[in-house]
């Protein structure tokens, strides 16, 4: 496994691969991470992973200085996962001089996680824009968990004509259910115990749509009503189309249900996907 930290070297090293799966990561790698990365052996003779906190895609108030960096841990996981190249770049290296320049997401950016985070799904794009230049791999992996993120990723290669297949990944979830993610290791113990709730609130949506209920907008209010009954704050539960992100219609078959909520300071997301009965 090569551990490589500026484009030029990536580069140069990558020049006669012809078969190149890349996973973008920001550290702190958990087995969900490995998944993508076991996922991405699949589909390509040379498996890349970047690590790279974004500063671009946070928040003034979001939490980039404390966000965990777990550099060495993540590269011993790395290579027992197999990868072949780490790439980790410093700030300047992937922004040798100030992003003016940036890439405008589509409207639904500016829903869901994009409603409490405006930025944060430019800065997104951005760097999945500059990764994927500097890379320059056949194939991406992407999780499913963040399934806004992953539409967003899919509709920036088939607007701009990159010549890169997404791959998604399914969600790795604990033994409870609670989807894997980097912030988790900021919950306290009871905090922790409750953090399931939110993937069962999700489930009990999928199974109401699943027994053939469409009031989309009840089924919604329920389920924030019951986080907030038991001290979550709820950004959103949202029941949308698969294909297309918009909120679910009647003719629409292929569903995902989405949330975001807070425990403490901790904001945690899921999606799980559904067909709606016929």
């Amino acid at each position: 496994m090569h551990i490589i930290s500026t484009v030029a070297e990536l580069r140069q090293r990558l020049k006669k691969q012809k078969s190149i799966a890349f996973v973008p990561t920001m550290g702190n790698l958990h087995a969900g991470h490995i998944h993508l990365v076991e996922l991405a052996r699949q589909h390509g003779q040379c498996v890349v992973v970047s690590i790279f906190v974004n500063p671009l895609q946070f928040g003034a108030h979001e939490d980039l200085a404390s966000y965990p960096r777990t550099l060495e841990a993540d590269l011993a996981k790395l290579k027992l996962a197999g990868a072949d190249i780490v790439f980790t770049p410093n700030e300047h290296e992937i922004y040798p001089v100030p992003q003016t320049l940036t890439v405008e997401p589509p409207a639904i950016a500016n829903e869901l996680c994009g409603a409490s985070r405006p930025d944060h799904f430019r800065g997104v794009a951005t760097v999945a824009l500059k990764l994927f230049n500097m890379v320059q791999p056949q194939v991406a992996v992407f999780g499913k968990k963040d399934f806004q993120q992953l539409f967003i990723i899919r509709e920036l290669v088939r607007q701009l004509n990159l010549p890169i297949e997404i791959i998604a990944g399914e969600t790795v979830r604990e033994p409870d259910g609670l989807a894997m993610s980097s912030r988790n290791g900021y919950l306290n113990p009871l905090q922790r115990m409750e953090a399931q709730r939110l993937h069962r609130a999700l489930q009990q949506v999928v199974k109401a749509v699943e027994s053939g209920q469409r009031d989309f907008s009840a089924l919604e209010s329920q389920a924030v009503q019951h986080l907030i009954q038991h001290g979550w704050v709820v950004d959103y539960i949202s029941v949308r189309s698969a294909t297309s992100l918009a909120p679910a219609t009647l003719d629409d078959h292929d569903l995902v249900v989405l949330g975001a909520a807070r425990q403490g300071q901790t904001r945690l997301i899921d999606s799980l996907e559904c067909c709606a009965a016929t």
